[in-house]
Formats: C-alpha cells, sequence, structure tokens
C-alpha cells in the first residue's frame, strides 16, 4: 500500500482519529512525523506525536511541514464543527495552503464544511465505522463540487488502511451511514439478544458470551470467504420443520425483517434531519 507522501492534520483526536491513523501508520500509510492532531484535551494530545491545543498551531505546523497538497481531516462531533472550524479559514489563507479536507462527520454536507472553511478548500465525505479500529471497517467517499481526482485518491488511500471503502455519490452518504456507520451497533444488539437468550435458557453469562461471540465470528468469517449469499446460507442451516426453522419462524411472526428496514429507513432520516439542522 502506497505512503501518503503530504502532511495531514486532524481535527479531533477522539476514538475514530485514533483508529485512523494507528490503523493507516501501522498500514504504512501514514508517517507519524508527517501527522498532527488538533485537541483541546491534552490526554488525547499526548498519543500522537505531534499534538497541538489550537487549530491556528495546527494549521501552521502544516504549512511549515510543506503544505501544498496537505490534508485536514476533520474527526470531531457533527455538532462541534462550528466550534472546530472557528477563524480556521483566515489560518489556511494566512499560511498559504490549498488543502484537501475530508470530513467524517455524520449528516454533514460538503457545501457546509467548503462554506466554513472557504474557497482554498476541497471537500471530501467520508463515512467509516468503528471496526476500523481494528482495520476491518468499512467506509464510503464521495466527492463534491470543489474536489477533483487527486483528492478522493488521498481519501481512499488513508481509508484503505483500515479496511473496506466504497466510492458513491454524496447524496447516499446518509443511507449508508444508516446501514454501515451505525451497522456495529446492529450486530452488537443481535449479540447482546442471542446472549440475553442464552442466559435464560441456562447457561452462565461468561459461558453465554462465549459462545454467542464465537458464533457471530465463525458465520461473519464463512459469509466472507463464501462465494454464497446470507440468504442461501441461511437456508443451509434450516431444516423444514428443525430447531432453526422454529427460531426463524418466529422471529418472522414478530416481523423482524421488516423491523430492520424500518430502523434503518429511521437512521437515514435522522442523518437528513442532522445535516438540515446544521
Amino acid at each position: 500500500m502506497n505512503q501518503i507522501q503530504v502532511p495531514m492534520v486532524f481535527v479531533g483526536g477522539g476514538n475514530m482519529a485514533h483508529a485512523i491513523i494507528s490503523g493507516a501508520q501501522r498500514a504504512g500509510v501514514l508517517d507519524a512525523e508527517r501527522v498532527g492532531v488538533i485537541d483541546p484535551s491534552e490526554d488525547r494530545r499526548g498519543l500522537y506525536t505531534h499534538g497541538f491545543a489550537s487549530a491556528a498551531d495546527g494549521i501552521r505546523w502544516l504549512g511549515e511541514c510543506g503544505g501544498d497538497g496537505c490534508g485536514i481531516v476533520f474527526a470531531v462531533k457533527p455538532q462541534m464543527l462550528e466550534v472546530a472550524a472557528d477563524g480556521m479559514e483566515g489560518v489556511i489563507d494566512d499560511a498559504g495552503l490549498t488543502p484537501t479536507v475530508i470530513s467524517v462527520l455524520a449528516g454533514t454536507k460538503s457545501d457546509r464544511i467548503a462554506g466554513l472553511l472557504g474557497d482554498r478548500c476541497r471537500v471530501i465525505r467520508v463515512m467509516p465505522n468503528t471496526p476500523a479500529s481494528v482495520g476491518l471497517g468499512m467506509s464510503a467517499i464521495s466527492g463534491s463540487g470543489s474536489s477533483n481526482d487527486e483528492d478522493l485518491e488521498l481519501a481512499t488511500t488513508l481509508m484503505s488502511a483500515v479496511g473496506e471503502v466504497v466510492q458513491i455519490d454524496e447524496s447516499m452518504m446518509d443511507a449508508f451511514t444508516a446501514v454501515a456507520g451505525s451497522g456495529p451497533a446492529y450486530v452488537f444488539y443481535l449479540v447482546e439478544a442471542m446472549t440475553n437468550a442464552a442466559v435464560e435458557l441456562g447457561f452462565d453469562p461468561a459461558g453465554a458470551r462465549r459462545i454467542v461471540e464465537q458464533t457471530v465470528i465463525g458465520s461473519a468469517s464463512l459469509l466472507q470467504v463464501s462465494d454464497e449469499d446470507a440468504a442461501t446460507l441461511r437456508s443451509k442451516v434450516t431444516s423444514k420443520n428443525g430447531t432453526t426453522y422454529a427460531a426463524t419462524t418466529t422471529l418472522d411472526s414478530h416481523r423482524v425483517m421488516d423491523a430492520f428496514v424500518s430502523a434503518l429507513t429511521a437512521a437515514r432520516d435522522r442523518g437528513v434531519e442532522l445535516g438540515c439542522e446544521g
């Protein structure tokens, strides 16, 4: 995997930023000496080679690194965007930078980010998920009217270091967030439900957890290596009038698949609302 040659500053040094940076460093995509992190928390800044308390200091460092073609990654909570971006346009202008801005903010449209940072910035939206922390993430990337192919390549190289990447139109970003961005929570919800059920069936909590987690891990691994889709693999486990059949028909009677459609639709719609609230 090719190493990113341009310097990059992450605005926000929380869990997702740490997952991306550490994963990309392990993959040889990022050089710690060429990565800066802006975060108000001294503890978070201490996790990185170059930590900055203020955006001004971080952007100036970016310029000192030879910032032409540099990258700025916004990895803060969506409601913190305006605070994080406050005054940054002027600092970017003063430093003479023309950065690729990569945003991992849910529900935050590229034109809003561009409006806060100015015309010198080219915006790419990215939506990762938490398995990025173990190198198994699923991320979507979308360009904007201000971005170009080189910007997309930079974002793709960065996110490919922590998992799989798909390029989509920005209009589909809220839907992707509902499916994959929030997706790990649905899997954990299933594990939680199966574990609770196993305890109800008589297993001790530790044993129930071990049994359920390995079942989910093994099933996911089988799905990944198989040429067959989930429906086909499920049918192979489901004998007519057998134990699995009893379970899945009970789930169907409770309209669980319909509930998932409703749940993901609600997540997608909330993403749209967040964008409007911004």
